[in-house]
């Protein structure tokens, strides 16, 4: 079995991830691209800086036109929104998959957790529900029929027993009767207005182009599963299985058996100084000739931030084994409390999570806000601070900023070279 570097592994995870080599283009085509790599963009409410997918989408192409993503998502259907590794923005290319999961939800043979008896138990208890509010549901659907697409304060709650959770979602009817009909595959999100959301039949939101192709269960999860590891670049088995279709990977042990067997991936053993990394991982065939570029010294790394909900970074405990990052959001956190900031973002440089730095753009005044800047161990380097700084600069360009102020929290020797 062919064995690699740790610094390798970590070099082909952030090539495909598309944060090395040349940035993509800031087309709708080149985003379509990167979407397509990484397999999702999560969808998160926050917009202290910019909204997650987008800066996603910028920390592999720099600055863009945002409504690029709009065109995609709104006028060509080559993306939409669904769940994937939570709400997400997924390709279209990859629907027969989401309409599996979407069926198997709708016959109660698992939810949020997967198709494990827990989740079994927790669809039953959505079914229950929604037989329940039957009325709620055909009124739902009888007014999107005719309306056209709707946001949810156009539904009157007709629910005869209340959705209760220990949640925000709590009592939430109307909004849980979408969620549920957007999981099991009758209502999609056609555009957005106001930050709103407006449902649509599927049927009329998913272009006549869209493959109709229906697999089985193994044919499904062989699919996922690649698209998983070309995404993830080296990956583990748990890898996989948090990646992409979070809980829903069925036998996912066959799945990879087969591909193994097939040729479409191949295991690899990961060295570190302190001795392998627990195996077994794979990497795809695809990527084999790229894993011998980036050994022969083939490799063109860049400086960028990441969001916190940065599909490289997305899962920590893969994140830190891989650099050594402990990374955790301080959102929930009390101000006081926080030692790196609300909404700290990582920054990558080379091959390394190098310092988090935590902006915030403040809109009436078009001025980017560096609250502080938290370096790593043993990268307190002005080389490092430089790159960071041009990193900086290239976000508040996509930001629309007009200056950038460092708040003194960043260290002396930080500020003197951020600042320059």
């Amino acid at each position: 079995m062919r064995t690699i570097s740790a610094e390798s592994a970590r070099r082909l995870a952030i090539t495909r991830q598309r944060l090395a080599g040349e940035n993509s283009k800031p087309t709708a085509d080149g985003i379509f691209d990167v979407v397509k790599d990484l397999g999702f963009l999560q969808l998160d409410p926050t917009n202290v800086v910019a909204p997650s997918h987008q800066l996603v989408v910028f920390s592999r192409v720099g600055p863009y036109p945002p409504k690029h993503l709009d065109t995609l998502l709104w006028d060509e259907r080559r993306l939409f929104e669904s769940w994937a590794h939570a709400a997400s923005i997924v390709v279209t290319e990859h629907y027969p998959i989401y309409r599996w999961i979407m069926q198997r939800i709708a016959t109660g043979k698992g939810f949020w957790h997967g198709f494990t008896a827990s989740g079994e138990r927790q669809a039953q208890r959505v079914l229950t529900w929604m037989t329940a509010n039957d009325a709620l549901r055909r009124s739902m659907l009888r007014q999107i029929r005719e309306r056209g697409p709707l946001p949810s304060r156009a539904f009157e709650d007709q629910s005869t027993g209340a959705w209760r959770s220990s949640g925000w979602n709590n009592g939430r009817n109307v909004g849980m009767m979408l969620f549920y009909l957007q999981m099991m595959g009758q209502v999609m999100v056609a555009g957005r207005s106001g930050g709103q959301k407006l449902w649509d039949l599927s049927e009329r939101c998913l272009p006549p182009w869209a493959p109709k192709t229906r697999l089985g269960e193994p044919a499904i999860v062989r699919w996922a599963a690649e698209i998983s590891l070309r995404a993830l670049g080296v990956a583990s088995p748990t890898d996989i299985r948090e990646h992409f279709i979070r809980w829903k990977y069925v036998n996912l042990p066959a799945a990879l058996a087969s591909l193994e067997k097939q040729g479409r991936i191949v295991p690899v053993g990961v060295r570190d100084t302190d001795g392998s990394w627990p195996g077994p991982w794979y990497v795809h065939g695809d990527d084999l000739a790229l894993l011998d570029r980036i050994e022969a010294g083939e490799w063109q790394p860049r400086t960028t931030l990441l969001s916190p909900f940065d599909n490289l970074i997305i899962d920590r405990k893969r994140t830190r084994r891989m650099f050594g990052f402990d990374y955790t959001m301080e959102i929930y956190v009390p101000a006081a409390k926080r030692r790196y900031g609300y909404f700290a973002m990582p920054v990558l440089h080379e091959d390394r999570l190098v310092a988090r730095v935590d902006p915030a753009m403040k809109r009436d005044t078009k001025r980017l806000s560096i609250g502080r800047v938290s370096v790593e161990p043993g990268c307190d380097d002005p080389r490092v601070a430089r790159a960071t700084r041009e990193a900086v600069a290239e976000l508040a360009t996509f930001l629309g900023a007009s200056a950038i102020d460092y708040d003194d929290n960043v260290p002396a020797r930080w500020r003197r070279a951020l600042s320059a």
